[in-house]
């Protein structure tokens, strides 16, 4: 559950205490929206920031990992050419063979399912309404995945913190990047829904809505779904 520190930083923002909070994150990659509509909106990020750490990863894998993979295939090729030369009648090549188109088929069937359906449950598809300008900004507030939702009486409040790395039960330093009044947005969720996979709603006075998820504290979970879905 979140230490006393966050929800006297909550209680400061909204100005009364939290009727319930909750962190959360886009559960899904932001679909990639029209570059004359990202470009309209400031050409923000669309993808989360990365700790240093991975960045180191990546280096020690594309320079130690990459060239003993390597290494490894074109010692086993020469294998291959040595015993081809001995058993001129193997078929090995082609098994090899017909395992390419079947791998390209289903490549392409993947990418035209993926073309079918561009929001990918993540919103509405608008990105002209309020949930699609939401997205286009969502990584400008914080490099950080993570949003805190918090309810109020009159108003859903979300936070970000600028940090990179956080701590949901601990994390302080959050600032609120937007707020809606109740009648321009309300949140929508189903209380028991299995840790780890649960998800809720922000929909939108305009009919757009926004799906989060990943939520943070367990605690602060239930409670955040139990309260909207009261």
């Amino acid at each position: 559950m979140a230490k006393r520190k966050v929800h006297r930083r909550a209680r400061k923002i909204l100005g009364e205490e939290p009727v319930a909070l909750v962190w959360c994150e886009i559960h899904k990659p932001i679909p990639v929206p029209p570059k004359e509509v990202h470009r309209a909106a400031g050409k923000g990020r669309l993808k989360p920031g990365h700790h240093w750490l991975l960045y180191v990863g990546a280096t020690v894998f594309f320079f130690v990992v990459v060239p003993m993979i390597l290494i490894d295939k074109l010692g086993k090729k020469i294998d291959r050419m040595l015993g081809a030369r001995q058993e001129p009648h193997r078929q090995t090549p082609g098994t090899r063979n017909n395992a390419g188109p079947q791998r390209s088929t289903r490549d392409r069937g993947s990418a035209g399912g993926r073309a079918a359906h561009p929001a990918d449950g993540v919103f509405d598809g608008d990105w002209h309404l309020t949930a699609g300008q939401l997205l286009l900004r969502w990584y400008g507030h914080s490099p950080n995945p993570k949003r805190l939702v918090m309810l109020a009486h009159d108003r859903i409040c979300v936070a970000a913190s600028p940090r990179r790395r956080l701590s949901p039960t601990r994390a302080d330093d959050f600032r609120s990047v937007a707020e809606f009044p109740l009648d321009a947005a309300r949140t929508e969720g189903e209380a028991g829904q299995p840790r780890g996979f649960a998800t809720f709603r922000i929909r939108f006075a305009d009919g757009s809505w926004l799906q989060v998820g990943r939520l943070g504290e367990p605690e602060d979970a239930d409670h955040f779904l139990r309260t909207v879905s009261a």
